[in-house]
C-alpha cells in the first residue's frame, strides 16, 4: 500500500502544452506592465522573436489567452490586440459547466449559502445608496401580489433570487460577491431546483418577504449583526424548504441540465 501512495505521490505532473506557456508568459507581461481593459498590447510583444516561438505556437497561444477572455482582436485602421476585462458572467458559465457531470447538491450549495449570505448581507449594511435600494425593492415587488399562472409563480422566484443577486453587486468583497452570485447560478441550473421553484407555494413567497423586508430595514439601519441573524435565517428555512421537496421527487441525479430542452 506504501509503494502505491509513493507512485501516486511522485506521478509527474501533466506536462504544460507550449501555447499555453506562451499565453502565460503574455499574460504576466499584461501585469507587470499595468495594461487595462481597452489598451493595445504593444506589437513587438507579440513577435514570435519576441517569445522565442514559431508563429503557428504564438497564434495558438492568443487564441487561448481569447478564449480566456484576456484579450480581443479587432482588424483594419486602428486594430490589433486589446487587454479585455473578463465579465463575472462569463466565468461563472465556465464553472457551472465544471460542474455539468458532477453537479454538487442542494445540501452542499447551502452549506456554503448558509455561510456566506450573512456575511454579503452584512457586508452592504448602512452602505447601499437610495438607487441600490430602489433597485432591491424593485426585486421585491415582482413577488409582492399572488401570481396568476404557473408561469408567474416561477418567474417569482427567479425574482427572489434575484434580489440576492442584486445584494453581490454592492458588495466591497469580491470574492464574496463573485462566489454568491456562483452558487445562485447553480441553483437556477439545477432540473430538481427548477422544478421545484415552479410548485405554487403561497407561504413560502410569504416567508421569502418577510424575511426580505426586514432585511432591508436593517441594511438600512447599519446593523450589520441584525442582517447576519436575518440572512441566515432565511437560509436556513430556504434549506429546509428545498431539501423537503427534493426528497418528494423520485430519485435520481439532479444535474444542471435544462428540463425543458431534454438535453
Amino acid at each position: 500500500m506504501k509503494n502505491l501512495d509513493l507512485v501516486s505521490e511522485t506521478k509527474p505532473r501533466k506536462r504544460q502544452r507550449r501555447p499555453d506557456m506562451v499565453a502565460q508568459q503574455i499574460r504576466e507581461r499584461i501585469v507587470e506592465a499595468g495594461l487595462q481593459p481597452g489598451d493595445r498590447i504593444p506589437a513587438d510583444w507579440l513577435l514570435p522573436e519576441a517569445v522565442k516561438v514559431s508563429r503557428g505556437t504564438l497564434r495558438e497561444a492568443l487564441k487561448v489567452l481569447e478564449f480566456q477572455g484576456l484579450i480581443s482582436t479587432r482588424s483594419g485602421p486602428g486594430g490589433g490586440v486589446f487587454v479585455s476585462a473578463v465579465e463575472p458572467g462569463e466565468a461563472i458559465g465556465l464553472l457551472d459547466n465544471l460542474f455539468l457531470f458532477n453537479p454538487p447538491s442542494i445540501s452542499d450549495i447551502y452549506a456554503l449559502r448558509k455561510q456566506l449570505e450573512p456575511e454579503l448581507a452584512a457586508s452592504v449594511a448602512g452602505s447601499l445608496t437610495e438607487e441600490a435600494f430602489q433597485a432591491l425593492q424593485g426585486c421585491i415587488r415582482l413577488y409582492e401580489d399572488e401570481p396568476k399562472t404557473a408561469e408567474e409563480e416561477y418567474a417569482q422566484r427567479l425574482a427572489e433570487l434575484d434580489f440576492h443577486e442584486e445584494l453581490t453587486r454592492h458588495c466591497a468583497n469580491p470574492i464574496l460577491a463573485f462566489t454568491c452570485r456562483f452558487l445562485l447560478s447553480l441553483l437556477r441550473d439545477m432540473t430538481v431546483c427548477r422544478s421545484i421553484y415552479k410548485e405554487p407555494n403561497p407561504a413560502l413567497r410569504e416567508t421569502g418577504l418577510h424575511y426580505q423586508v426586514r432585511l432591508l430595514r436593517a441594511i438600512k439601519a447599519g446593523d450589520g449583526e441584525l442582517c447576519r441573524m436575518i440572512m441566515r435565517g432565511h437560509m436556513m428555512e430556504a434549506e429546509k424548504y428545498m431539501l423537503e421537496r427534493a426528497a418528494m421527487r423520485s430519485p435520481g441525479r439532479s444535474g444542471l441540465v435544462d428540463e425543458e430542452s431534454g438535453g
